[in-house]
C-alpha cells in the first residue's frame, strides 16, 4: 500500500467510523417500527415489524469501518481507534449536555432541543457499555480468525467478528437500556418481556442481514485502499 494511499484511507476510515458513532448516539434513544414485507408475515418473538433504536442502522457502519481498518492497518491501531472513539463519546455528552444546561435565548425552542438530543441515562449507559465490550470483541475475534486461517477468508472474518459483536452489542443494549438500568437504579421505562425479547431478536436479525451484506463493500473497500496490485493475497495487512 502507498504512503499517500495509506493516508486517505485511514483518514477516510476514521472519518466514517467517528460519523457513524456520534451519529448513533445521537439517535439511540428513537425507537424505530419496521414494518416487515408482507411476504414474510410475522417472525417468531417479532411479530409484524422490527422494533430498533434510532441508532441501529448508524451502528452497523462502525462495524464495517473497524473491520476495514483492522484488515489494512492492524489490531493495535483498530483497538486505539475503537477505545479513542469510546473516549470521544464523552466528549459528545459533554457538549450536547452543556449547550442543554446553557442560557437560552429561545426557552421553548431550548426545551425542543433538550427532548430531541438528551438521550436518557439509561440509555446512554446501555450504549456506552455495549460500545466498549462489542467494539473490542468483534476487533479481537476478527484478528484471531485471521491468524487461524493464515489471512485468507477475509469474508469468514468479517461476518463472524461483526455477527457476534453485534450479539453481544444488542443483549447490552437491550437489557441495560430497558431492564438492568431501570430496575436497579430506577433510571428509564422497564419494557415488558415479550417487547424487549422482540427488540432484541429483531434488530439483531437486521444487523446479522447487514454484516452479510455488507461483506463485499469490505472486500471493495480493502482493495481500494490496498491497491490493485496488492489486493489479490486476501489477508494482508501492516501491523
Amino acid at each position: 500500500m502507498s504512503e499517500g494511499r495509506s493516508a486517505v484511507g485511514q483518514v477516510a476510515l476514521v472519518g466514517l467510523f467517528v460519523t457513524a458513532l456520534t451519529t448513533a448516539q445521537l439517535t439511540a434513544s428513537k425507537l424505530l417500527s419496521i414494518p416487515l414485507p408482507s411476504a414474510v408475515g410475522e417472525l417468531p418473538f417479532v411479530g409484524a415489524a422490527i422494533l430498533m433504536p434510532g441508532a441501529a442502522l448508524a451502528y452497523a457502519l462502525t462495524f464495517f469501518a473497524s473491520d476495514c481498518y483492522s484488515e489494512l492497518y492492524g489490531r493495535r491501531a483498530a483497538q486505539v481507534m475503537v477505545n479513542v472513539g469510546f473516549a470521544m463519546n464523552f466528549v459528545l455528552l459533554g457538549l450536547v449536555w452543556s449547550t442543554i444546561a446553557a442560557p437560552a435565548a429561545n426557552p421553548e425552542f431550548a426545551a425542543q432541543f433538550a427532548t430531541v438530543l438528551s438521550s436518557g441515562t439509561n440509555i446512554v449507559a446501555g450504549s456506552l457499555l455495549a460500545y466498549l465490550v462489542s467494539q473490542n470483541w468483534d476487533v479481537i475475534v476478527f484478528h484471531g480468525i485471521r491468524e487461524l486461517t493464515d489471512g485468507s477468508f477475509l469474508w469468514l472474518r468479517n461476518i463472524v467478528s461483526t455477527a457476534t459483536s453485534q450479539a453481544i452489542d444488542t443483549v447490552i443494549f437491550v437489557g441495560v437500556g430497558f431492564y438492568v438500568a431501570p430496575t436497579v437504579l430506577g433510571i428509564g421505562d422497564v419494557l415488558p418481556w415479550n417487547v424487549l425479547i422482540g427488540l432484541a431478536v429483531g434488530q439483531y436479525l437486521l444487523k446479522l442481514l447487514i454484516a452479510i451484506v455488507d461483506t463485499p463493500f469490505v472486500y471493495g473497500t480493502v482493495a481500494l485502499l490496498r491497491g490493485d496490485d496488492e489486493s489479490s493475497t486476501d489477508g494482508w495487512v501492516a501491523d
